[in-house]
């Protein structure tokens, strides 16, 4: 197979994944598109492969069987688990960043002390991990507080309390009941900021960071922000907030320090850093790290992206960022996730999903499948972020009306979704509409 027709393996089943695969499917460079587990639309578009993404034994047999040229990681628990180390030394080309320094993510007291260790703007907080000490700590605070679990939580593992008694009992859930598992075993409690939120993304080579368009994520299930935090309900880029002069000061004081206090741990770090930050009063803080493309930032994101993504992706893999100038798409993204009912909670699957033609035959819009299967000619519903309905426009708010007008023709059983997304200050009061 000659460079110009690379095998391509992506590792995943979300909407980030099939955004992922839209771009790469673009590139004038790849010949095959391969996707482990993929989902119903992803599979439109490429060969999707039953091995789990935290399969890496399976996954790294598929590359080599299938002569994969170039693997990509979505999700973030692969990652935390080693799969690039795994695939680096089996002489295999990978994406994304080692066991390491995905620590960043993975755990959440380590990436608190290397933060305060390099000075990186961040809550004051503290890290426990038996229950009775966290509670003592708790009880003497009276402002709003955070409670995390340390580990990987599919994104729901953040509870925001007005109320430091709420803390209380959210710490139990975590640490005594068992709620997120291992996850939440150890947690960091920590101040509330205050503030809007933004998401910046960057690709780093080992030397060279590389800062990418910023989104805003919209965490919470409701309109307004208000109730449980969920892996996003919808996004959009790029936020009148991220002046030149914020991002600037981002790069400065917090992307740059991080990946230079990782390398004096003797870590390098190569792949998608991923900075969740509160704009404060006294400047921008560091809500989290992550250690991949963020979902659903990356489907806001990446429709703006005009520059080939494996040309892009080759040069953080093989160091040579410092030659990459990226072209963007200058118009606005504005992505809005429906969601099963019932979600972050329980919820049911197997629920029919009609309107995708009308929807994805509105101009500039986009349909990103999440948590779908296919039942015959029929897509139904099978997780709790079902789709990722992404459209472009001359500015947000074009953008947004566009999106809105595509959700409204797409209907399953008990949908819910935002109505608020990328309104930011004004958007209303209220709770995520169902119907």
């Amino acid at each position: 197979m000659g460079r110009s027709e690379l095998s391509v393996l992506i590792v995943g089943s979300g909407g980030r994944e099939h955004a992922l695969a839209e771009q790469v499917k673009r590139s004038r460079r790849v010949g095959r598109l391969l996707c482990a587990p993929g989902n119903a639309g992803i599979a439109q578009i490429a060969e999707c492969l039953p091995v789990e993404a935290t399969d890496i034994d399976g996954l790294l047999a598929v590359a080599q069987q299938q002569q994969v040229d170039l693997t990509i990681v979505g999700p973030e628990a692969p990652l935390c688990a080693g799969i690039v180390d795994r695939f680096e030394a089996a002489g295999l080309r990978i994406f994304g960043p080692s066991a390491a320094a995905a620590r960043l993510e993975g755990d959440k007291a380590f990436a608190k002390r290397l933060m305060h260790r390099c000075n990186v703007p961040t809550a004051e907080g503290r890290t426990f991990e038996r229950f009775r000490d966290a509670k003592t700590y708790i009880a003497t605070r009276d402002t709003p507080q955070v409670v995390k679990a340390v580990g990987l939580a599919a994104g729901k593992g953040v509870v925001v309390c007005d109320d430091p008694a709420d803390a209380l009992i959210a710490a139990e859930r975590m640490m005594e009941g068992g709620q997120f598992g291992d996850a939440g075993r150890r947690i960091v409690v920590e101040e509330k900021l205050e503030g809007p939120e933004l998401s910046v993304l960057a690709l780093v080579d080992g030397q060279t960071l590389y800062v990418l368009e910023s989104a805003q994520d919209h965490k919470r299930l409701g309109d307004g922000d208000t109730g449980p935090n969920t892996g996003g309900m919808g996004a959009f880029s790029p936020p009148p907030i991220a002046t030149p002069a914020v991002l600037a000061t981002i790069e400065h004081d917090v992307l740059v320090p991080i990946i230079d206090c990782l390398r004096s741990e003797g870590i390098t770090y190569r792949g998608v850093l991923y900075a969740g930050l509160m704009l404060t009063g006294a400047g921008p803080k560091v809500l989290e790290f992550n250690c991949r493309f963020g979902d659903p930032e990356t489907q806001a994101v990446l429709p703006r992206l005009r520059t080939d993504l494996i040309d892009v992706i080759e040069a953080t893999i093989d160091g040579t960022l410092d030659r990459v100038d990226l072209d963007w798409d200058p118009r606005a993204a504005v992505t809005v996730v429906l969601a099963s009912a019932g979600y972050p909670g329980d919820y049911a699957r197997g629920k029919p999903i009609t309107g995708l033609t009308e929807a994805v035959a509105q101009p500039d819009v986009q349909i990103y499948h999440a948590g779908t299967s296919r039942v015959g000619d029929q897509f139904v519903t099978n997780g709790g972020r079902v789709l990722s309905v992404s459209a472009l426009g001359p500015d947000v708010s074009s953008a947004r009306e566009r999106v809105y007008a595509a959700v409204e023709r797409i209907h399953f059983a008990g949908v819910q979704f935002r109505q608020d997304i990328a309104l930011g200050g004004d958007a209303r009061a209220g709770i995520a509409r169902s119907r």
